[in-house]
């Protein structure tokens, strides 16, 4: 490619270039085969979504499209509005290396990459149970202060049935039956979804801004964007009905994919995350060596 093509290429619009990788057709193909006769509404969806996110047009286009394909396959919207499925931009770490000109070293650092990534809503986690035909009932919502009645020693359950006195969410519930009669109910109390969100999540666990004390505060409050730090509730949801799910839970092929990636999703990130620490570290006392190896030849110089 010429110096005039590359170019042109940098001066066209994000969603010019997203527009021309979907038009590819080994890229439609894959839409057609997940989607049939749907597939092209889909297609319009994700330019719209990546039109309207700043933070997605920071991303690689093609990494942008792959990503959506995931919630094309298991045929959920990736609408915002909807809840389903998202597709969200998060800052990955990425190595690179260079040779120091001075001491000829090498020197190592870690870049933030704007990476798009597929993320699961809770409604979506439903969707895709109801489609099983397994289940009889599926609900997962908020408890607020009052309802818990009881508990049942025994057995463990809990009574749900009591008054509500006031608009203070205390934890989350999410509550399965299956058709064979099997039942089963996950409550989790708003600290220990905090904690676990804080320990968990490749957004906040490296935050020294977001403490459990934070998060805390947010159960309740009314969204104002995506993710733990903007809607703390759906997040909450999705995390009790997800364990509930996967542990004890009919699970199609879909289903395990679905919970497969959204757990990757966060371990990922984590990982890169954790990498990024070990690294700086040893990147600092390597700094620190050269530092008193360079003051102690400047002590054994004679004085003149």
């Amino acid at each position: 490619m010429t110096t005039e093509q590359n170019n042109q290429v940098a001066k066209r619009k994000p969603v010019d270039v997203l527009k021309s990788v979907l038009k590819a057709p080994s890229v439609q193909e894959q839409f057609d085969n997940a989607l049939g006769n749907n597939s092209s509404a889909f297609v319009a969806s994700i330019i719209d979504l990546y039109n309207t996110d700043h933070s997605l047009q920071q991303c690689n286009p093609n990494q942008v499209v792959m990503e959506a394909l995931k919630a094309a396959v298991l045929k959920l919207p990736i609408n915002k509005a909807l809840g389903y499925a998202y597709v969200l931009s998060f800052n990955n770490s990425v190595k690179t290396s260079s040779t120091d000109p001075k001491t000829g070293r090498e020197v190592t650092k870690w870049n933030k990459v704007p990476t798009p990534t597929f993320i699961m809503g809770y409604k979506g986690l439903i969707q895709l149970a109801m489609r099983t035909g397994q289940y009889r009932y599926i609900n997962a919502d908020v408890v607020y202060e009052g309802e818990i009645a009881g508990k049942d020693k025994l057995t463990g359950a809990i009574d749900f049935n009591g008054e509500k006195r006031s608009d203070k969410i205390i934890g989350y519930f999410a509550h399965i039956e299956l058709m064979n009669g099997f039942r089963k109910t996950l409550y989790s109390t708003v600290e220990k979804i905090a904690k676990h969100a804080k320990m968990y999540s490749p957004t906040l666990k490296f935050s020294k801004d977001v403490t459990v004390e934070y998060l805390i505060k947010l159960a309740g409050k009314d969204p104002s964007g995506i993710g733990w730090k903007g809607d703390f509730d759906s997040m909450a949801i999705k995390t009790v009905l997800r364990e509930l799910l996967s542990k004890y839970g009919y699970l199609s092929i879909e289903m395990q994919t679905a919970i497969v990636q959204d757990v990757e999703a966060d371990t990922r990130t984590e990982r890169d995350n954790a990498i990024e620490d070990v690294v700086a570290e040893e990147v600092n006392m390597e700094q620190a060596f050269d530092d008193q190896e360079t003051q102690e030849q400047k002590e054994e110089q004679p004085p003149y």
